[in-house]
C-alpha cells in the first residue's frame, strides 16, 4: 500500500492538464470582465447628447 500511494504522490501527468484549465479558467474571466467593461464605456459615450459622437450618427 505504501508503495501505491508513493507512487500516486510522484506522478504529475494530470497536473499539466489541471496548470492549463486554471490558466483558461483565469484568461476567459478576464475576458468577460473586460468586455464588460468595454460595453459600459460605449453605452456612456453613445447616452450623453451633446457628445459629437452621438451627434455624428444622429439622423439630420
Amino acid at each position: 500500500m505504501k508503495t501505491v500511494l508513493l507512487r500516486f504522490l510522484k506522478d504529475e501527468t494530470g497536473a499539466t492538464a489541471v496548470e492549463y484549465a486554471l490558466i483558461v479558467c483565469v484568461l476567459s474571466l478576464t475576458i468577460i470582465g473586460g468586455i464588460g467593461q468595454v460595453f459600459n464605456s460605449i453605452t456612456w459615450l453613445f447616452s450623453d447628447n451633446t457628445s459629437r459622437l452621438a451627434n455624428a450618427f444622429a439622423a439630420p
